[in-house]
């Protein structure tokens, strides 16, 4: 019975589904996360938000996803992984519908909070389903399953750009509420084969060797959580505040800004397609800390250099990509007997992490602007933004010198990963 070739068939169409499930996951993802670059700039124009205000709003946005990360770990082993990505998806396209509904700031930073609630849900069940179902080439597979959400990031932009613009029947265009309302009703396509594939459980429930308290009392742990931390805070600004400085900053387009920030995710989604084996073949520490300086670098030097070095904006996408699938593969090795907990605990943090984050940038841009506002504040806007994006690239580089100082305690120990 163990090698009827029925169950193998079935068992086949049953990791194909799994597959379509975590892929297009992350596909719906990739398109959630990045529609917002161009349309942040219309939402500030029509409900005369400042540069706080997006912090503020961006802030928001992180304690929907952190609040979902707080709890999404326990609700999969409640009703299991199958039923959490499932909500997950729903969620996403309610806050689709009442995004497009929105007609005030709280209603639509109450919207925006529902759709990272959803977004908090799929990320951890996403990352629960991947360790699950990659046990072999963990580096390579999970930069694999993320490479699908850089490649809906490249066209993200451009398609929210272009989608913005079309014209309706009664004569006036789309916008970004409808935009929105589109976009995020996508999320019921991997509803489909959700219900269909069946899940692998957990198998290390019963033994798990890993608690909550112990990873507080962890430092490699918590060298972790910094790492991604600052890695991850760095890679999601850039949607967030990439088209915002090109147009304010450079007196781009919003297609020229929007190419720009595709272009940023198509060295991004390359570079989870092509550096996954080198991740497994050098190492997940030391990959992490050379592809952060390489992401930071790029940053500073394209803000140091002007308009003339925004290309470097884009060249900065290969060096962050890695960072996040890398840490995955990373927390899988060194957690092997409690991956959901060690995960949950890191993305949880990395959450916390994500409301301060785009709290100081917003308000990074906008005390350096009110500094030089008796100069001209055409002047003082720039200075601010420009101030962003240099503590944008900041973070990266934090994030490859904390990788550097677990390179060195885990080489101490002889566990380097």
């Amino acid at each position: 019975m163990r090698n009827n070739p029925l169950q193998k068939r079935t068992l086949t169409l049953n990791h194909l589904l799994l597959l379509l499930v975590v892929f297009g996951g992350f596909l719906i993802f990739g398109f959630s996360e990045n529609i917002k670059g161009p349309a942040i700039p219309r939402m500030q124009a029509d409900f005369s938000l400042d540069e706080g205000q997006l912090g503020v709003l961006l802030a928001l946005n992180s304690l929907g996803y952190l609040v979902a990360c707080s709890f999404t770990s326990a609700l999969s082993k409640r009703i299991g992984i199958k039923w959490t990505g499932i909500a997950a998806f729903a969620s996403m396209t309610l806050a689709g519908v009442l995004i497009y509904a929105a007609k005030s700031y709280l209603f639509l930073s109450a919207s925006y909070f529902l759709m990272y609630i959803g977004n908090g849900m799929l990320e951890i069940g996403l990352a629960i389903m991947a360790a699950r179902i990659f046990t072999k080439n963990t580096g390579t597979m999970m930069n694999l399953a993320h490479f699908f959400y850089g490649l809906s990031s490249i066209v993200a932009p451009l398609i929210a750009a272009s989608m913005m613009g079309w014209h309706l029947s009664g004569g006036g265009e789309l916008g970004w509420r409808g935009m929105y309302l589109i976009m995020l009703s996508l999320a019921v396509l991997p509803i489909l084969p959700s219900l269909r594939g069946k899940f692998p459980e957990e198998r290390h429930e019963a033994a798990e060797h890993v608690s909550y308290r112990e990873l507080l009392r962890d430092p490699i742990a918590w060298l972790i959580v910094a790492i991604l931390s600052f890695g991850v805070v760095s890679e999601l600004a850039v949607g967030s505040w990439l088209v915002n400085f090109l147009e304010k900053a450079y007196g781009w387009s919003m297609g020229d800004a929007s190419g720009m920030l595709s272009a940023f995710f198509l060295f991004f989604t390359l570079a989870r397609l092509f550096l996954g084996p080198v991740t497994d073949r050098i190492g997940y520490t030391l990959s992490v800390m050379i592809f952060a300086a390489f992401s930071g670098l790029c940053s500073l030097a394209a803000v140091l250099i002007g308009e003339n070095g925004a290309i470097l904006f884009a060249v900065a996408g290969a060096g962050i990509a890695p960072i996040y699938p890398t840490i995955m593969a990373m927390i899988t090795k060194r957690y092997p007997k409690g991956t959901d907990t060690a995960i949950t605990f890191t993305v949880t943090l990395m959450g916390i992490a994500s409301v301060i984050g785009n709290l100081l940038i917003g308000y990074v841009i906008d005390f350096v602007r009110g500094q030089f506002e008796g100069r001209g504040s055409a002047k003082g806007q720039i200075l601010g933004l420009q101030a962003g994006y240099e503590f944008i690239a900041l973070l990266a580089l934090l994030c490859s010198g904390c990788c550097l100082v677990l390179y060195m305690l885990l080489r101490r120990r002889g566990e380097v990963v």
